[in-house]
C-alpha cells in the first residue's frame, strides 16, 4: 500500500513566506532613510546608526519572548502582536524629532520584527512540514526573507521620490498590518511527539541549557550576525572609500553604475540575490548531510572569502565576486541552524529554543554595526573590525564540529 507523499509547498509555507518578505523588505530599507533623516534634523550619522543597532539588539531580545508567546498563547496571537508593535514603532518614528526618540522607538520596531520574523515563522513552517520536507521548507522561508531584502531598499527609494520619508514610514506600517490577512491560511496541526507534548517548557529549556551542543550552537550563531550586520551597514561605505575606479567603458558603466557609491549599493543587492540561491541549496543539502558539517563548511567559506577579499586589491571586479560569493553563504546558516535545533530538541518548543539561539545572532549584529563605526572613528579604516569578523567566522566553523546531531530522546539515558 503506497503512502501519500506530503507536499513541500503548503498554505502555511506560502503565508509565512509572505510575512517574511514584507517584514524583511521594511527592515532592509532602513539604511535608505539614514541620509534624509540626518540632513533634515542635522544629526550625525552615528545617531541613526545607533538606532539601527538598537533595533537589531531588540530583535534578538524579543525573539525568544515571542517564541514563548507563540507556544503558550498561539502562533497567530504572537504574529498579530508583533505586527502591531512593528506598525506602532514605524508610525511613531515618523513623528520623532530627536535621536533619543528614534532610539526608543527602534526598540519597539525591533520587537515587532521579532514577532513577525524568523523565530516565530520558522517554527510554524517547521511544525507544518514533514520530516522529509522540513529542511527545504525552512530554506524556502528563509530565502523569502532574502527576497524582501533585495526589494526593500529600492522600493523605499522609489517611494521617497514621491513622498517624504515620514509618509513612507506610515505606508510601511500599513504594509506590515496588511500581511495579517494571510493568517487564516496558516493553520497547522501540532507536530510534536506525545512525549514532547507531555513535557513543560521549563523542562525542555533546562535540558537544552545543560547540553554542551546547545551552547555550541548558540556561540556559533554569533559570527553570522556579526558578519551580516557589519557588511550590510558598512560595506557600501567601505566600497565607496576604498574601491578602485570604475572603467568608463566597462560593463558596470553600461548598466548605469558609474561611481563607487553606486557599486556599494549594487553589492548589497547582489548579496541578496545570491543569498536566495545559497539558502535554498543549503536547505536541500541539509536533507542529506549532517547539518553541523554543512554549517562548519559555510563558516569556513565565509572566513576564506572575507580574508582573501581584504588581502587583495579592492577593485570593482573583486567587489562583485565577493558580493556573489559571500551572498551565497549569507543566510544559508538559518535553515540549517533552526533545523538543527528542531532535530535535536524537538518541535514543541522550537520557537523558544531557536529564539534564544537567535539572540546570539543579534548580539553579534549589534556589535558588528556598532564596532564598525566605533573602530572606524578610532583607527580611520575598517581593517581591524574586518579581521575580527574573519576571526569569529573561523571560531564558528570549529565550534560546530563537536555538536551531537542526534535527537535527544535517541541518546543514551546517561546523556
Amino acid at each position: 500500500m503506497s503512502e501519500t507523499k506530503s507536499p513541500l509547498i503548503t498554505p502555511v509555507l506560502i503565508g509565512g513566506s509572505m510575512i517574511l518578505i514584507v517584514g524583511f523588505a521594511i527592515r532592509a530599507s532602513f539604511g535608505v532613510f539614514q541620509i534624509p533623516i540626518a540632513e533634515e534634523f542635522g544629526w550625525p550619522r552615528a545617531e541613526f546608526s545607533l538606532a539601527i543597532a538598537i533595533q537589531n539588539l531588540a530583535w534578538g531580545i524579543g525573539q525568544p519572548i515571542f517564541g514563548a508567546i507563540a507556544e503558550k498563547l498561539g502562533d497567530r496571537k504572537a504574529i498579530i502582536l508583533g505586527a502591531l508593535m512593528y506598525a506602532t514603532g514605524l508610525v511613531l518614528s515618523a513623528f520623532a524629532t530627536t535621536p533619543g526618540a528614534h532610539h526608543i522607538l527602534e526598540f519597539i520596531v525591533g520587537f515587532g520584527i521579532a514577532g513577525t520574523g524568523f523565530g516565530v515563522i520558522l517554527a510554524i513552517v517547521g511544525r507544518a512540514s514533514s520530516d522529509e520536507n522540513r529542511s527545504m521548507a525552512l530554506a524556502i522561508a528563509a530565502a523569502a526573507g532574502s527576497t524582501g531584502q533585495v526589494f526593500g531598499a529600492p522600493v523605499a527609494e522609489l517611494l521617497m521620490v514621491y513622498f517624504p520619508w515620514q509618509t513612507v514610514f506610515i505606508i510601511f506600517a500599513a504594509a506590515i498590518l496588511a500581511v495579517l490577512f494571510v493568517l487564516p491560511i496558516m493553520r497547522t496541526e501540532q507536530a510534536a511527539t506525545r512525549a514532547e507534548l507531555e513535557e513543560s517548557m521549563g523542562t525542555v529549556l533546562m535540558r537544552a541549557f545543560r547540553d554542551p551542543s546547545y551552547t555550541m550552537i548558540f556561540l556559533g550563531f554569533f559570527s553570522c550576525g556579526y558578519q551580516v550586520a557589519f557588511i550590510t551597514a558598512h560595506f557600501p561605505a567601505f566600497v565607496t572609500e576604498y574601491c578602485g575606479p570604475i572603467a568608463a567603458s566597462g560593463f558596470l558603466s553600461t548598466v548605469g553604475v558609474t561611481t563607487t557609491s553606486a557599486l556599494g549599493a549594487l553589492s548589497i543587492a547582489l548579496i541578496g540575490i545570491a543569498n536566495i540561491a545559497g539558502t535554498i541549496l543549503a536547505g536541500h543539502l541539509g536533507k542529506y548531510y549532517p547539518k553541523k558539517y554543512l554549517l562548519a563548511a559555510i563558516y569556513t567559506g565565509r572566513t576564506i572569502v572575507a580574508a582573501l577579499f581584504i588581502l587583495m586589491p579592492i577593485t570593482p571586479t573583486s567587489v562583485i565576486i565577493f558580493s556573489l560569493a559571500m551572498g551565497s553563504l549569507w543566510l544559508a546558516t538559518v535553515p540549517l541552524t533552526s533545523g538543527l535545533v528542531a532535530h535535536i530538541y524537538g518541535l514543541r518548543y522550537m520557537g523558544t529554543l531557536y529564539g534564544i539561539v537567535f539572540f546570539s545572532h543579534q548580539l553579534g549584529s549589534f556589535l558588528g554595526v556598532w564596532l564598525g563605526g566605533e573602530l572606524y572613528d578610532i583607527t580611520g579604516d575598517y581593517t581591524l573590525v574586518w579581521w575580527i569578523g574573519v576571526g569569529v567566522g573561523a571560531f564558528s566553523a570549529i565550534v560546530h564540529l563537536p555538536v551531537r546531531e542526534k535527537p535527544w530522546e535517541a541518546r543514551p539515558a546517561a546523556a
